[in-house]
């Protein structure tokens, strides 16, 4: 299935998207899931999915404006440094466990929106990334048995403001200005992307490609980071985990390439499909 969270004409909504028709659960799951968190963590989107027909779209794609997948999404731990060509680009020693640092909600954008250059930076930085999504929480979950608590998987682009996020040792500040981070269209869940398998990662600027990479070549791979995470904090259905970036971000490049306004960039992830946004410079008032 792929599902996504989505502004029509009626307010805020999610649903489930067959090529361009948009089939809205809130409609059908009513109170007992008033949004795709609530959906996932009450296991009842494959019931309703198995009962929609062709001539029961509610939209077409072209009919709705893309939120984040999660606008709500509990907690977002966004993994550093899990691949090796990033971390060789950016000076680091070998790790034997995650780099982790968080992401907050407020901070995301849909698909399709503007990602938003704040006034104090002009080192806005790509990162495209995988995002799995936890279906099911739990507590020191095995390696072996977490892809078990993944609901389905997405594209990111983990926007970076480089000179804030180097003004402490901490990567916060340059993580969570407002509309840095791009999280859609949709998720796909695991019975039309199997999470075992190799998934191709691509980050494109205004058409160039800038980033690709593989899952395979992943430091830490999803299972062993729901595994260490869920160690330390309970997961629990709707919280995120963006598992990296790979190597060809542009503050390491020489000169430096950052996202400038009118740029357009593109997150693609084989299976799932793009993550599309424009560059705005945001404007004194």
């Amino acid at each position: 299935m792929k599902l996504s969270s989505y502004m029509t004409a009626q307010g805020a909504s999610y649903g489930l998207v067959d090529g361009e028709r948009v089939y809205d659960l809130s409609l059908r799951l009513g109170a007992r899931a008033p949004d795709l968190k609530q959906a996932i963590a009450t296991n009842a989107l494959a019931s309703v999915a198995s009962r929609l027909g062709a001539g029961d779209a509610d939209y077409l794609v072209s009919d709705l404006t893309f939120l984040p997948v999660l606008p709500n999404a509990g907690r977002i731990f966004c993994v550093g440094l899990n691949y090796k060509a990033h971390l060789e680009e950016v000076g680091r020693a070998d790790s034997t466990d995650p780099t982790l640092f968080v992401r907050f909600a407020q901070s995301q954008i849909g698909h399709g929106q503007p990602m938003v250059c704040p006034i104090e930076s002009d080192a806005f930085d790509f990162e495209g990334e995988i995002a799995a999504v936890i279906g099911q929480g739990g507590r020191r979950i095995a390696e072996d048995r977490a892809l078990e608590h993944v609901a389905g998987l997405s594209c990111y682009n983990d926007g970076s403001i480089r000179d804030w996020q180097g003004k402490t040792t901490q990567w916060t500040s340059g993580k969570n200005f407002p509309a840095t981070g791009a999280f859609g269209p949709w998720m796909v869940t695991p019975d039309e992307l199997p999470l075992d398998r190799v998934i191709a990662l691509k980050t494109r600027l205004n058409g160039v490609e800038v980033q690709s990479t593989t899952t395979d070549l992943m430091i830490f791979p999803i299972a062993k980071l729901v595994s260490f995470i869920s160690t330390f904090t309970p997961l629990e259905a709707g919280d995120v985990i963006l598992t990296g970036t790979p190597g060809g971000v542009g503050f390491k490049r020489s000169p430096p390439l950052f996202m400038n306004d009118g740029d357009t960039v593109e997150v693609e992830v084989e299976g799932i499909g793009v993550v599309r946004n424009q560059i705005v410079k945001e404007k004194r008032n």
